[in-house]
């Protein structure tokens, strides 16, 4: 009689990947990962440098206090202060990547894309809604310059909405909505051209999940 198979063991690329990905996620949410010493480094030179800056993206809803490990480092800046940022950085602990404006914090291997002020959110056409000037709009949290919290949605929601691969970005705004219980009202201080699905993606924060459902 054949002897019936066990369950495959994980390759141990994959497991090892595995184990590395929960260490990741586990330092991320501690605020303890390399991509936090990355931003904090980054907002010292900075601020040194006397550049306007606004972090924005994954992390900027981090200190908001929605939870989202990611990848990498999102700052916008004025094309000018992206030009006096590598002039006086370049070469000491951060290098050009490739295909992109963005740099790498060589020290710690943190990616860091760099957003321009006036430039537009997803597929990158004229809009209504646009990058803001941070040195016009940004607050200070507790460690870093921030864009409004309703400026971000913005931004995350007209990206969502006219580029397909950015679906994410509306996928955030869902998540924001539950996690910091935010009210239908916030659509009216949105640009009109997102209200609407800002209501939409309200409506299904409230909506329970069947699989949460006791």
């Amino acid at each position: 009689m054949r002897k019936a198979a066990g369950p495959s063991k994980p390759k141990r690329g994959t497991e090892a990947e595995f184990l590395e990905g929960v260490r990741f996620t586990g330092s991320f949410h501690m605020g303890e990962s390399p991509l936090h010493a990355a931003l904090i480094k980054l907002a010292g030179h900075l601020d040194e440098l006397g550049i306007a800056y606004a972090v924005v993206g994954a992390l900027a809803l981090n200190e908001y206090g929605y939870r989202r490990a990611t990848t990498n480092v999102d700052i916008l800046l004025t094309a000018d202060g992206l030009v006096r940022f590598k002039e006086a950085c370049l070469g000491r602990g951060y290098v050009e990547r490739a295909g992109s404006r963005g740099v790498r914090d060589v020290e710690l291997g943190v990616p860091i894309d760099f957003l321009l002020a006036g430039e537009y959110p997803g597929d990158g056409k004229p809009k209504d809604v646009r990058f803001p000037d941070p040195a016009q709009v940004a607050v200070r949290g507790e460690r870093v310059s921030l864009l409004p919290l309703e400026q971000l949605l913005e931004l995350k929601l007209a990206s969502g909405l006219s580029a397909p691969h950015r679906l994410r970005d509306l996928a955030d705004v869902l998540e924001v909505i539950r996690a910091l219980k935010l009210d239908e009202a916030v659509a009216e201080r949105l640009s009109p051209s997102v209200r609407d699905k800002y209501r939409e993606l309200w409506q299904a924060a409230r909506s329970e999940d069947p699989g949460e459902a006791h």
